[in-house]
C-alpha cells in the first residue's frame, strides 16, 4: 500500500511540475547595435521572449548594425514594441550591416 501512495504522490508532483509555466530565462552574451545617431550601444544577457525596445531608436528614427553574440535566435523588428510586418531572424553569432534598421528586439 505505501509502493502505492509513494507512486501516487510522485505521479500528482510530476504533473504540478508540468502544470506551473516556468520563468522567461535570460540568454547569455551581449547584442550589440547602432543607434539612430551612429552611436554603440548594446544589451547584456536580455531575458528570453520578453520584447525590448532598443534605446536610441525609435519607429521614426531606427537603430541599425546589429550583431548577435547571445546563445539565442533573436528577432529583430523595424517597429518598437515588437510589432509590424517588418522583421528578421538572427541566428547566434550573426552580424548584419548598416541596411538592416531595428527599433525593438525578442530573444528566443
Amino acid at each position: 500500500m505505501r509502493l502505492h501512495q509513494t507512486l501516487g504522490a510522485a505521479a500528482g508532483a510530476l504533473l504540478l511540475a508540468l502544470a506551473v509555466p516556468s520563468s522567461a530565462h535570460a540568454t547569455t552574451g551581449d547584442f550589440f547595435y547602432k543607434t539612430s545617431t551612429g552611436r554603440d550601444a548594446a544589451i547584456s544577457d536580455p531575458v528570453s521572449a520578453r520584447c525590448v525596445n532598443l534605446p536610441g531608436t525609435s519607429t521614426d528614427s531606427p537603430g541599425h548594425s546589429p550583431r548577435n553574440f547571445t546563445t539565442s535566435t533573436v528577432t529583430a523588428f523595424l517597429e518598437a514594441d515588437c510589432e509590424g510586418d517588418t522583421y528578421f531572424v538572427m541566428k547566434p553569432g550573426a552580424k548584419l550591416g548598416d541596411k538592416l534598421k531595428l527599433s525593438s528586439v525578442v530573444f528566443s
